[in-house]
């Protein structure tokens, strides 16, 4: 498998798919058929994608090829406004909704909404997913948010979970993200049944590497005591997958992209006991019914795997691509510590959090919209100003790579050293944010999750 050398921009572009949004086809594309990770392998021939667009839309963000990735970043880069108190640019929003199927599935692009899906249009569960986040945020959407949740609802798999792509075999990241939009589209997904009478978290609890994961109904080999907690890709092939397991961390706890922030000084990840009487302590139970308590301390023995694999100071995760040279991670440290925050582990996410300051400039750049996003949900979970981070202003950052915002809110809690007086076109707004009420409430939140997430979820 060739190696993903940082000045390889194909290779980038890649992992940036594979991270929680690329499908099969957008990996093998970009990096040629036999550099396809072997989580891969396996998944139905497909039909193509639609074809790049000679000139991109006015009201798309980012301005690479949108034929894998159109939808995602859009979706990213809408949610991120909205959670730092931005109004999108209205075209914006319509594009985004624009590109829904009649079935409510999301393809990655549609370079002519006007012309129906067909069978040969690859729809796509994470595109789907994110795209319900955003518009559930933004309001205004409900009837596209209920047809795309009612897709997804459609294409579960037997085992509980989803795929990428409908008709493959169920992986960590899809489910995790299948989850979250359920929740954010009005559903409560321990309700949301296969046809196999298996729920979301009962199919995203088989990834986990325990005393004995589950894997096709069976049970397999107990993982290694350094692997328990961690989550693989996918069964065939169980690995730990520092990148699923974030994703996983996340989706356990009914999260998505936007968590709400955690303290400082909030709890440590409770690291998977030690396997006694063929029990395991990582997930907790076996493989078929799945309770509230099972998916907290799965969350928890996930968030502990990913603090035990930041580098030897604690600072940030490696590659997951299979194949890739060792090299820092960004986006799966972003990732990592919205998954850190999520579980109340503010305290275990500092170190990360001021790693991704001090280094993540350049790959943001080159990322576009979606990575300055990744950015913003970090800086948000940890309590952190985002126009403030490292030395970069991640929300102008983002807003210059779309069509200019309608609006936003009111001043920074800090406007002598973080805000800046920023003018429309017509010179009438002023931009500013607001952090300190997150800051304030940080301490608290996850007393307050915890309590909210055991009423509702399995």
């Amino acid at each position: 498998m060739a190696s993903m050398a940082p000045q390889a921009p194909l290779a980038r572009s890649a992992a940036v798919l594979a991270r929680r949004a690329g499908t099969a086809l957008a990996v093998a594309a970009l990096l040629g058929a036999a550099a396809a990770p072997a989580a891969f392998a396996d998944s139905p021939a497909a039909p193509a994608p639609a074809p790049s667009p000679k000139k991109l839309p006015d009201a798309l963000y980012g301005t690479k090829d949108p034929q894998y990735d159109g939808v995602w970043r859009q979706s990213l880069a809408l949610l991120a406004q909205h959670t730092v108190g931005v109004r999108p640019a209205t075209p914006a929003v319509s594009w985004l909704a624009g590109q829904q199927c009649a079935d409510g599935a999301f393809t990655a692009f549609r370079a002519d909404p006007g012309t129906a899906c067909d069978a040969k249009t690859l729809r796509d569960t994470n595109q789907t997913a994110a795209a319900v986040q955003a518009l559930a945020a933004l309001g205004g959407h409900s009837d596209v948010v209920k047809k795309a949740v009612s897709w997804l609802k459609s294409v579960q798999n037997d085992d509980g979970g989803w795929s990428s792509m409908p008709g493959s075999d169920s992986d960590a990241n899809s489910t995790s993200l299948a989850i979250a939009a359920l929740a954010a589209g009005g559903e409560k997904p321990e309700s949301v049944q296969s046809k196999k009478g298996k729920s979301p978290y009962q199919g995203l609890l088989t990834f986990q590497l325990g005393c004995a994961a589950a894997k096709d109904g069976d049970q397999q080999e107990a993982a290694k005591p350094d692997e328990r907690g961690a989550f693989t890709f996918q069964l065939k092939g169980a690995a730990p997958n520092t990148d699923a397991t974030a994703a996983a961390a996340t989706g356990a706890l009914g999260d998505g992209f936007v968590v709400e922030p955690a303290g400082k000084d909030a709890k440590e990840p409770v690291r998977p006991l030690n396997c006694k009487d063929g029990k395991d302590s990582a997930a907790g139970g076996d493989s078929g019914k799945r309770t509230a308590e099972d998916a907290e301390r799965a969350a928890d023995a996930a968030s502990a795997y990913l603090v035990d694999r930041l580098d030897e100071n604690g600072q940030h995760l490696q590659s997951a691509m299979p194949g890739a040279e060792k090299q820092p991670d960004v986006g799966n440290t972003a990732d990592a510590v919205v998954a850190l925050a999520a579980g109340s582990h503010g305290a275990a996410a500092q170190q990360p959090l001021k790693w991704l300051q001090k280094n993540s400039a350049d790959w943001a750049k080159d990322g576009g919209p979606a990575a300055y996003a990744q950015l913003v949900f970090a800086a948000h979970a940890t309590g952190t100003d985002p126009r403030s981070f490292g030395g970069t202003d991640l929300v102008a950052a983002l807003n210059a790579t779309g069509p200019e915002p309608a609006g936003s809110s009111a001043p920074s809690a800090a406007p002598g050293k973080d805000a800046k007086d920023s003018e429309d076109s017509d010179g009438t707004i002023n931009v500013w944010w607001i952090i300190g009420i997150g800051l304030a409430l940080g301490a608290g939140a996850g007393f307050l999750l915890s309590g909210r997430r055991k009423k509702s979820r399995l």
